[in-house]
């Protein structure tokens, strides 16, 4: 896909383009005006968020922020055109580690369960664009309180279920989080429990609540908020996210709406994930990367979303085998093991999830003609970099960025003569979140990053802080 079918399809999913319409982009098909389905039929256009209008005072007498297309608002853009389709799949095993059953969510259940669990977060007081924390495993839940949270004007902020309770203290401190999302079991954890001691020792943390099952006293029962509310039209809101610098609950970053779906955009030209396959993750759900190869993926291209918070081999094996075309998003450190595995024939492509600083070193899969390999490089919170073997290489696009599968505005990648690495474009543009609320205006101009690249034999094989 050219440079302009990349910042195009950013554009038709900003503009609420129907998904259908943003996937024949990403085939390389025609502009999006006039495209029409695979049935030939025009598509729908998506549902307009109803408005509160952007001079509207918030119960704190702060401005609503003016409309961004968001993640719920394409959610609820495909639960219109096709309601029946798999959204959101728990593992068979959940039960074990949650107290919780597993449940497969269609677009059209999962925007309804979004829309009365946004009812009730509106029912907080809590000032227009708050930042609400998500400590949640990646399963369905997370994925419903993430939307749930856009879909009632606020701003998730995505809490690890690794920190401990003085790394959560100092990540709600730092993100001046009034209110966090939570459940009562992760395996051996008591995530509601530790949060609860978190808000007794900061007293700005005003609403605690969490999925059961036997919710703490004293934290909101969100299990009974979605039977008790009725569904509701989406509020205005900025969209975005924050999360954390190399998992340091000190250094909370922030991404606009912008750049979040550029980030997904520049993703999905390489990942060439397509409306209805099944994106399976391994990844935490808790940072840029997993969110952007995992809920981002899957709802800008109308696909579904499987995730094994707890990875167990027998739960895994059978995930892998079910017929249906599968998108497979893996910790690199895994490439190994999995090809070792018998691989199935729906297994569609396969994504190796990398971390800077770390070595792009050998390689035991190789791309077959209806399997892609895809490395994707994440740089901290800042950019992601995707390429797909034996195409765009990620070790090549290092080493020479000038002849990369860049995309404009969207992201370029610069290489000095040090091996210095800087970045530019929309889906980089994040900084360090300011606690008075005040989102940075972000400039259009090289950024550069804290990392230099190794080169070996004409290809990066090592990327390091410099």
């Amino acid at each position: 896909m050219s440079a302009q079918q990349a910042a195009h399809l950013l554009e038709s999913v900003r503009a609420g383009i129907p998904l259908s319409r943003v996937g024949a982009l990403m085939s390389g098909g025609p502009a999006a005006t006039g495209i029409r389905s695979a049935s030939g039929v025009p598509s729908p256009a998506p549902p307009a968020p109803p408005t509160r209008g952007s001079a509207d005072p918030g119960p704190d007498g702060v401005r609503v922020p003016p409309r961004a297309q968001r993640l719920c608002t394409l959610l609820a853009a495909t639960a219109q055109a096709h309601p029946d389709r798999l959204a959101f799949i728990d593992p068979a095993h959940k039960p074990l580690w949650s107290a919780r059953p597993a449940i497969s969510w269609t677009y059209a259940a999962a925007a309804e369960i979004v829309a009365r669990l946004a009812q009730g977060l509106r029912s907080w007081r809590l000032a227009p664009a708050s930042r609400i924390g998500i400590a949640l495993a990646g399963s369905s839940e997370s994925f419903l309180a993430y939307l749930a949270v856009e879909a009632a004007g606020h701003v998730p902020c995505l809490l690890p279920l690794a920190f401990d309770e003085e790394a959560l203290l100092a990540a709600v401190q730092a993100a001046a989080l009034p209110a966090v999302i939570t459940q009562t079991r992760f395996g051996a954890l008591a995530p509601a429990e530790r949060l609860c001691r978190v808000a007794v020792r900061y007293f700005g943390l005003r609403y605690l609540a969490a999925f059961g099952p036997d919710v703490p006293d004293g934290v909101i029962n969100l299990d009974a908020m979605v039977l008790d509310q009725a569904g509701g039209a989406f509020a205005d809101g900025p969209g975005g996210m924050i999360s954390f610098l190399g998992g340091d609950p000190a250094r909370p970053v922030h991404r606009g709406s912008d750049a979040l779906l550029a980030a997904i955009a520049v993703y999905l030209v390489t990942a060439r994930v397509q409306p209805g396959d099944r994106i399976l993750s391994l990844l935490p759900q808790d940072d840029l990367r997993g969110l952007v190869t995992g809920l981002g993926a899957a709802l800008v291209s109308g696909a579904g979303l499987e995730t094994l918070p707890v990875f167990e081999a027998r739960s895994f094996a059978a995930s892998l085998d079910r017929p249906l075309p599968t998108r497979l998003v893996a910790p690199a450190a895994l490439e190994r093991n999995l090809a070792a595995c018998r691989l199935p024939a729906s297994l569609a492509s396969l994504t190796l999830a990398h971390r800077a600083p770390g070595r792009l070193g050998q390689r035991w899969l190789s791309p077959q003609a209806d399997r892609a390999v895809v490395d994707v490089v994440a740089f901290e919170e800042t950019a992601l970099l995707a390429g797909a073997r034996a195409a765009n290489d990620v070790a090549l696009a290092l080493t020479h960025p000038e002849r990369g599968h860049l995309f404009s505005t969207l992201m370029a990648l610069r290489r000095d003569a040090e091996g210095r690495l800087a970045f530019r474009g929309r889906a980089c543009q994040a900084g360090a979140l300011q606690r008075d609320g005040t989102i940075p205006e972000m400039v259009d101009d090289w950024m550069p990053s804290s990392f230099v690249t190794g080169v070996e034999d004409d290809r990066t094989l090592a990327i390091r802080h410099a």
